[in-house]
């Protein structure tokens, strides 16, 4: 006798459609940028009204694994490059890895008296010069971040300015200042985009973006680089695993 007490409930019509059109796309036999069957195909296919396919797609685009052209249908969509935040990694180390084209566009690089939050966070004195450093970062030719970046002047000064363009700030800490990373400290928000940081990002002004504060410390656990990030939520995400303890 089968115990079915836990069983799974059984798909609605609209679910089981949704499913199998994702397991397509999953497999790679959907692509991106392929039209998906119509309305009419699909209601053939599976023998289910105009409602039922219209849940179903529905459903796929909420998740944003399809886009509509109207008049032409329903296409697949490109996946959105993430990167993962469990993992201490620089944006274009984590980005070239899965094939992506990164490069920065410098704004701004000089030494500035630490302002009282930069001083708190990089445990220096008020007024001491650190190295700001502003950058637009740049995923397959779009600006997805703006970065703003302070280093103790000991580290940043040692930064060379060409080679801000195309890498990481983690990787030059690491391997040209041997300064070992450990860990960082994140705050995420969400913050409408200031005129400036709105026109480096080609969005409107007010947009919403995503705020991120990191705070990176050596292996040693002192501060080393104190960032704000405000990032475009539409053509790049961030996702984080979480396990229960």
């Amino acid at each position: 006798m089968h115990d079915t007490a836990h069983a799974a409930p059984p798909l609605t019509l609209h679910s089981r459609i949704r499913e199998e059109l994702r397991e397509r796309i999953l497999r790679g036999a959907l692509q991106p940028n392929d039209r998906m069957p119509s309305e009419s195909e699909l209601m053939a296919h599976y023998g289910v009204s105009r409602i039922t396919v219209r849940q179903a797609l529905g459903d796929l685009q909420s998740a944003r694994m399809i886009f509509k052209v109207p008049g032409k249908g329903s296409f697949v969509a490109a996946p959105k490059p993430f990167q993962d935040l469990s993992r201490l990694q620089g944006f274009a180390e984590a980005m070239n890895a899965s094939g992506h084209e990164t490069f920065n566009r410098l704004l701004s690089l000089q030494t500035v008296p630490a302002d009282a939050s930069v001083a708190e966070r990089l445990q220096i004195a008020e007024g001491t010069g650190v190295t700001a450093i502003q950058r637009v970062r740049h995923l397959d030719r779009q600006p997805v971040s703006v970065d703003f970046t302070w280093l103790p002047l000991h580290l940043g000064e040692r930064l060379k300015r060409d080679e801000l363009a195309t890498r990481d700030i983690f990787l030059m800490l690491e391997e040209d200042l041997a300064t070992p990373l450990g860990h960082a400290d994140i705050a995420i928000d969400a913050v409408p985009a200031p005129a400036q940081i709105a026109g480096h990002l080609h969005v409107a002004p007010g947009t919403p973006v995503l705020h991120i504060e990191r705070l990176t410390h050596d292996r040693d656990g002192k501060p080393v680089d104190h960032e704000h990030l405000y990032c475009r939520t539409d053509t790049f995400q961030y996702r984080l695993r979480l396990q229960r303890r």
